[in-house]
């Protein structure tokens, strides 16, 4: 998957949230919930891409990170 394909699978997953608050969000709150786990795992992917890129290293050799992971990254 390259950078392409990220980017175009997040564009899917926030078309899907923003669908699912404008329509019920109480009633998608788990599918919503799981929309922003997936998207988390797909910016840090991005994330490692560029750094692996930036270090001279193989983009294609970045993996996406279990949730506990990316979920628990202080901003």
């Amino acid at each position: 998957m390259d950078d392409h394909d990220i980017f175009a699978r997040i564009q899917a997953l926030v078309d899907e949230e923003h669908q699912l608050r404008e329509s019920d969000p109480e009633e998608h709150r788990d599918r919503i919930a799981q929309l922003e786990v997936t998207l988390d795992q797909c910016w840090d992917l991005l994330r490692q891409r560029r750094a692996r890129r930036h270090a001279h290293l193989d983009p294609d050799e970045a993996e996406v990170r279990d949730e506990t992971v990316v979920e628990h990254y202080q901003q």
